[in-house]
């Protein structure tokens, strides 16, 4: 790794900080280095709050050796006026003589004007540092404007024997829980990284889960949940003011509450594709498939998936609901406790 590398994945590590916080915007870090030192960083804290570039330009105790500095930064500096003024501005004006990139920047409002702006200006550019990994690390947002829908994630548990639960005929019948408490920590871990979390109604109805993050410090994802002939009680936790949740139905149906929302849509045709198309005009970068075996089949078989994390814990029940069938690339595979989870990617992402 030469020293551009070794900058640039400081960035990358910075980047990951705004995780969960920063949606429908990217995740950017960025190092500011004076004679191959640091001499600031920063990173994309919050929605509407200044750009990593800002944060690392304003930490800079020393500012006259900003014109003779390098600023890397993981994706291309803005060039537009939106919640706050272009980074490329205030490279320029900070008089900072070289800029490393490691990706450009697919949002149209910028994809190659900012470089253009700097370059222009008599700054040397330089593109393609470390891109695969910030590729990864990043892939909400590029899946965002390159597929133009959310980057999907499934996820579920199923047991030795490949059943996601028993077939529970009464109302009254438990959760039958297949994971530990560390792997469902996990799981409120990743709902605060994500922008909203999906369900069916059968599983609205026979698990009565929150899908919040309680569990885990940090945002709730929008609940997004199901209901083509609106039958779900009132009183189930989806309804609570815990979150806000959307659903999504056939019938006609008007809120007369702030966190509840109603969409109507036909279930047939291209139902996925279309409530793909209405997250992605809501600004929703990314989602969670948490349904059961139907819910997350359907988006299998229709290829609209990104990421599987499947856990399997260690029971059998020998017969039940049998767990989804889904074929991809594994990523990875760890042990959480006596739970495996495996991450399959799907082969078509590009994000891989």
């Amino acid at each position: 790794m030469n020293i551009d590398e070794k900058f640039m994945s400081r960035c990358l590590d910075l980047s990951e900080k705004g995780l969960g916080n920063v949606a429908p915007n990217p995740l950017v870090g960025c190092v500011i280095t004076y004679e191959d030192k640091i001499i600031g960083e920063g990173f994309h804290r919050n929605l509407g709050g200044p750009h990593a570039e800002v944060n690392a330009i304003n930490s800079v105790k020393n500012k006259k050796l900003l014109k003779n500095s390098t600023l890397y930064v993981t994706l291309e500096p803005c060039s537009h006026f939106g919640k706050t003024p272009p980074c490329a501005d205030l490279i320029i004006q900070n008089k900072i003589p070289r800029v490393v990139i490691a990706a450009s920047d697919p949002n149209p409002l910028v994809s190659g004007k900012g470089i253009k702006k700097l370059k222009t200006a008599g700054i040397i550019v330089e593109t393609g540092f470390l891109k695969k990994e910030y590729d990864w690390k990043n892939r909400r947002f590029f899946t965002f404007h390159k597929k133009h829908r959310p980057y999907i994630i499934l996820k579920w548990a199923q047991t030795k024997d490949g059943f996601i639960d028993i077939e529970r005929k009464s109302k009254e019948a438990k959760i039958t829980w297949i994971t530990n408490e560390e792997s469902r920590s996990l799981v409120h871990k990743w709902r605060t990284e994500e922008q909203a979390i999906l369900i069916g109604t059968k599983t609205a109805i026979k698990d009565n889960p929150l899908l919040t993050s309680r569990l885990w410090k940090g945002k709730n994802p929008l609940r997004v949940v199901l209901d083509r002939s609106l039958v779900l009680p009132k009183n189930l936790n989806v309804f609570n003011h815990d979150a806000s949740t959307l659903v999504i139905t056939a019938k006609q149906k008007k809120s007369n509450s702030k966190h509840i929302d109603f969409l109507h849509h036909d279930f047939g045709g291209n139902f996925l594709e279309d409530i793909l198309n209405e997250l992605y005009h809501r600004q929703i970068q990314s989602l969670i498939i948490e349904g059961g075996t139907k819910t997350l089949q359907s988006f299998i078989d229709k290829r609209l998936w990104d990421e599987a994390r499947i856990f399997t814990g260690d029971i059998i029940l020998k017969k039940g609901i049998k767990a989804p069938v889904i074929s991809g690339k594994k990523y990875s595979e760890q042990f959480i406790g006596t739970s495996k989870l495996n991450i399959l990617l799907n082969k078509k992402t590009g994000l891989q």
